[in-house]
């Protein structure tokens, strides 16, 4: 639909935050994961920032060639936040200017002068093929074509501005990285720049005129993304400075519409409390289509009814699994499997059961059980919060040594007692019943969370399995994990089900939690 958004007075950005993960990502003919983002090779937090900035500043310059984005309008929304005379001056002076500048000048004169040295450097051909000059010169007048070329030049300078007050800050910066400490203020330094040019554009939206958007897909990569320098705060810092600061534009002043594409479920269920203003952090959750919709998307001119029975039964009517299926279904192994006249449907969707379990979920479960005894090792070091330990609780006792052996064991049996609870409750669990979150003390169900294999759900609030295809697997792996567990270990399990073991039934959601 992004074409249909930028047609008229519309305008959308899109940036994709995974655009540059080669393996998982259709620009380099790879597929998006189904398990988090975390676990794979994430992108440098610098190319994030990046593809954000080029992507505001190209619809700035839009903004600017509609007649909608003046100097002034630039310098009175940086002066509202930042002191910048200093900086002002400093660039004045790296332009050469050998006429002293006085102490009383105000900022605007600054501001005009700096603009006037700024458009001096510039190569003047390159501001014309930003601004499409060579299209439009003809039918523009000398006093219009400078209007346009000074806001584009005071564009640039804001940003030499914020830059240059972010140099100062770099000493700070980088004994908070080495610290771990946190800091609003120079967090909210890092996300300076972009949250400028968002405050621009939504001053200069006007119906029928300039409607600006902005689509952010795969957010939750800037959490996770590397740190390559010591130039910015850590990822997870930026992340949060750049959504408050949205939610607070929107609250205090006003902001175009930021549409976040994601499926980590925290955006969902949890986003909206930890940054508040749940009005304006509106959250939508789509979970696969009803027979309808998949009726509308045409999935009967690829499947029969009675192999769209077999998937929706199945694997669930998720479209990433309807385009696997498919491509299956295409392949020469599904062709030399129908040539059996003994074969039906089903084998090929066995089949692909078969790799979703090699390929997605048992990897998966392999990193929460990583996260699991990461969890162990803080819990004996003493770095988690005792009201997660708290007494009757299935996970209390960690083993005690240092053996990883020993913690790997407890891991694993960890995580078979919760997946056993979900089997028990069906899969479907409260998590807000009777105003109770108990289960999001319990590490095994946060790793579970974590990996993407389960999704925290907003409305009704329950945990879920992403898919029936991926419950089914789940199933599947507690199966295969019983069955190779030692008779010691065996014994540990059957403990820890008889006498620590997880219950989750009481929290079972009564109603809707099969709609998947």
């Amino acid at each position: 639909i992004l074409g249909e958004w930028n047609k008229g007075p519309h305008l959308t950005g899109y940036v994709d935050f995974a655009q540059s993960i080669k393996d998982h990502h259709p620009n380099f003919d790879g597929s998006f994961p189904w398990y988090s983002w975390s676990s794979c090779e994430l992108p440098s937090l610098s190319s994030c920032q990046t593809q954000l900035e080029n992507c505001l500043e190209s619809m700035a310059h839009k903004g600017i060639k509609l007649g909608t984005i003046s100097s002034h309008q630039i310098f009175t929304t940086l002066n509202k936040w930042h002191g910048i005379n200093t900086a002002l001056r400093r660039i004045l002076n790296q332009n050469a200017s050998k006429i002293a500048i006085s102490n009383k000048v105000s900022s605007s004169g600054l501001w005009d002068r700096a603009v006037f040295a700024l458009s001096a450097r510039f190569n003047a051909s390159e501001i014309d093929g930003v601004l499409d000059f060579e299209e439009k010169g003809k039918s523009l007048s000398i006093d219009e074509a400078s209007y346009f070329k000074e806001a584009i030049v005071a564009l640039r300078l804001a940003k030499e501005v914020i830059k240059m007050q972010q140099k100062w800050r770099a000493n700070a910066i980088a004994d908070l990285n080495r610290s771990g400490r946190f800091s609003r203020s120079l967090a909210n330094s890092c996300t300076d720049w972009p949250c400028l040019l968002l405050e621009l554009l939504s001053q200069a939206a006007e119906i029928g005129h300039f409607q600006p958007k902005l689509v952010i897909n795969n957010v939750e990569i800037l959490c996770n993304a590397m740190l390559t320098d010591d130039s910015m705060v850590c990822g997870s810092m930026y992340h949060d400075s750049l959504i408050w600061r949205i939610i607070a534009l929107g609250a205090n002043e006003r902001c175009l519409p930021v549409i976040l594409v994601t499926s980590d479920s925290y955006y969902s269920y949890q986003a909206f409390m930890d940054f508040g203003f749940p009005d304006i952090f509106v959250s939508r959750e789509t979970f696969g289509w009803t027979p309808q919709e998949a009726k509308m998307h045409m999935v009967t001119d690829y499947f029969t009814h009675a192999e769209w029975m077999v998937i929706d039964d199945v694997l669930g009517p998720n479209p990433r699994h309807l385009f696997e299926v498919y491509v299956l279904k295409q392949s020469n192994y599904y062709q030399k499997l129908m040539d059996d006249e003994a074969s039906t449907f089903e084998d090929i969707v066995d089949a692909y059961l078969a790799y979703l379990q090699v390929t997605v979920v048992n990897p998966s479960m392999e990193k929460a059980l990583s996260i699991l005894q990461k969890f162990a090792i803080d819990a004996r070091s003493g770095k988690i919060l005792e009201h997660r330990l708290h007494f009757g609780a299935p996970w209390r006792h960690p083993p005690s040594s240092k053996d990883p052996t020993k913690c790997k064991e407890w891991a694993k049996i960890q995580l078979m007692d919760f997946v056993q609870s979900l089997v028990n409750a069906e899969f479907g669990v409260n998590y807000l019943a009777d105003c109770s979150l108990e289960i999001l003390d319990d590490p095994a169900a946060v790793a579970l969370v974590e990996v993407g294999l389960l999704y925290a759900q907003r409305d009704p609030s329950f945990f879920r399995p992403i898919s029936k295809g991926i419950q089914r697997c789940l199933a599947r792996w507690l199966v295969q994990e019983r069955m190779q567990l030692s008779y010691q270990n065996l014994l540990q399990y059957l403990w820890q089900r008889i006498m620590r073991g997880r219950s989750y039934r009481h929290l079972m959601l009564q109603v809707g939690y099969d709609k998947y």
